[in-house]
């Protein structure tokens, strides 16, 4: 870092013209700015772009973005100076959190606005969190015991101009993703024991025949998490029942030897959602891990190198991908909720799940109102994007990412999703209940007992908004994860 400021320095000392550095930006891109002018320009950035609206980010998301940018900076390739870096740490590390409203960046000179409102509060401007407590941001650096930065020529644009709260979000969302789909994936192991799946359709030995890698471990999961059921249904069963009702003629027997795609194709279909979760995750890695602002400084080359590497197509497209398999998740889920509840699809189990005084009392109905309603929302959430590029200042950014907003529409998705599942799983619980949970496999019998803790067995009607809450949370948090065995390599990934 040192060394490429240092380097810089030259460059201005001798003369050469630098975007950012000795010109000005946007739009104004053919303006020239004397070197003696520099702090004032690159402050003028920082108050100009800031131009967010709206609710702010959460917290943890900002942190998120800041530790994204110190990561970037800290390559050495921006020019920013060490000691404006290292009060940009201290205000992570003392808990100094700037308020970002969360809608208005292009995303393609990066998050401009959202990483202008962490600027403003380093030079302090504007407002931050600060000890539960929003306050202006030249107090929550007193408060911190940290000296307002200094700009000097570069640096506003270094702080700014970068993927770094789209990433940040992103890198947030991606891990939340993976813990929400692994608890999916054992709790569906649920529903398939309590709608009598057939297992031969998880055997290895078809999967191995199209090795995809998602598709291999979602059968592996359900292979071994259902080994010990006596609720799941071998396929010897099956056509030895068939076998039996045969007739010289052909007949209906009443019974498949197949399930439905819902149940028989969920390696198939829940397959593709992890290859995708982590194909996203490489790059959204690659992303945390790059420089990405404009100039760069790079002292191998002993050059400032004019770049695009601010551009957040890479995020915004990884968003997209994620939100579309995380509703390919919940078209699944709504499909198997329908077959717990629907009397001509859920075998021998009770209309709507209502075991005890069905018709005065409603059961599990109205949960399917909210989930099918979610549903049909994320689908129509699950829009791209990273394809609806509009031209922006004086066409001079003439094609922009949106990543940001594909970030946070994921994170939208994401959360609607925990409620989609959690229904699933409380309908699954309810059957296994009704079927005796004791059948169940001793996996899904400790997930049972999780749930139980915080959602009764329902032999009344009541409200079920602060059930479905709850689980949510534990989708959100990890905790379901509690309720598999150590020793479950499918689901390390």
């Amino acid at each position: 870092m040192a060394v490429s400021r240092t380097l810089l320095d030259e460059f201005v000392d001798a003369g050469r013209i630098i975007y950012g550095v000795t010109t000005s930006v946007g739009g104004f891109v053919n303006w020239l700015v004397p070197a003696a002018r520099a702090g004032e320009v690159q402050n003028n950035i920082l108050r100009a772009v800031q131009s967010n609206v709206g609710p702010c980010l959460d917290d943890d998301h900002v942190r998120a973005a800041m530790l994204a940018r110190i990561n970037s900076l800290g390559r050495g390739y921006s020019a920013i100076s060490v000691e404006n870096l290292k009060k940009y740490a201290a205000m992570y590390n003392r808990g100094v959190v700037p308020c970002i409203p969360e809608k208005g960046s292009l995303g393609t000179s990066g998050d401009l606005g959202p990483l202008a409102c962490i600027a403003l509060v380093g030079t302090g401007q504007w407002r931050a969190r600060y000890e539960g407590e929003v306050v202006p941001g030249a107090e929550a650096l007193r408060r911190a015991d940290i000296e307002p930065m200094q700009l000097s020529y570069k640096e506003g644009l270094a702080l700014i101009n970068g993927t770094s709260v789209m990433t940040g979000l992103a890198a947030c969302l991606i891990s939340d993703a993976k813990r929400v789909i692994k608890a999916h994936t054992m709790a569906s192991c649920m529903t398939l024991e309590v709608l009598k799946a057939k297992i031969m359709p998880f055997h290895p030995s078809a999967h191995a025949q199209k090795p995809h890698p998602g598709q291999v471990r979602i059968a592996d999961c359900v292979f071994s998490t259902l080994a010990d059921s006596s609720m799941i249904v071998q396929d010897q069963e099956v056509e030895q029942w068939l076998r039996k009702m045969a007739r010289d003629e052909p007949c209906d027997l009443g019974e498949q030897i197949e399930d439905a795609y819902s149940i028989r194709a969920m390696p198939q279909i829940m397959g593709p959602v992890i290859d995708t979760t982590l194909v996203t995750q490489q790059t959204i890695e690659t992303e945390i891990n790059s420089s990405n602002d404009n100039p760069l400084i790079v002292v191998e080359e002993g050059d400032a190198v004019h770049n695009a590497n601010f551009h957040g197509q890479y995020i915004s497209n990884a968003m997209d991908q994620l939100a579309l398999v995380l509703v390919t998740m919940c078209n699944l889920s709504d499909r198997r909720n329908n077959r717990l509840l629907h009397p001509d699809l859920n075998g021998d189990l009770p209309p709507f799940l209502v075991k005890e005084n069905p018709g005065m009392r409603q059961g599990l109905m109205g949960g399917q109102f909210m989930s099918t309603s979610l549903t049909a929302e994320i689908r129509q959430m699950a829009t791209p994007m990273s394809i609806q590029s509009l031209p922006s200042t004086g066409d001079f950014q003439d094609h922009v990412s949106f990543g940001l907003n594909a970030a946070r529409r994921t994170r939208d998705v994401l959360r609607n999703a925990q409620y989609i599942l959690a229904f699933e799983l409380i309908c699954a619980c309810q059957g296994a209940d009704i079927r005796g949970v004791e059948q169940l496999s001793s996996t899904t019998r400790r997930l049972h007992a999780l749930v139980r803790e915080h959602v009764p067995y329902l032999d009344h009607d009541e409200p079920l908004t602060d059930h479905v809450e709850t689980l949510a949370a534990l989708f959100s948090t990890g905790a379901l994860l509690d309720a598999l065995p150590e020793d479950a390599p499918s689901y390390d990934w």
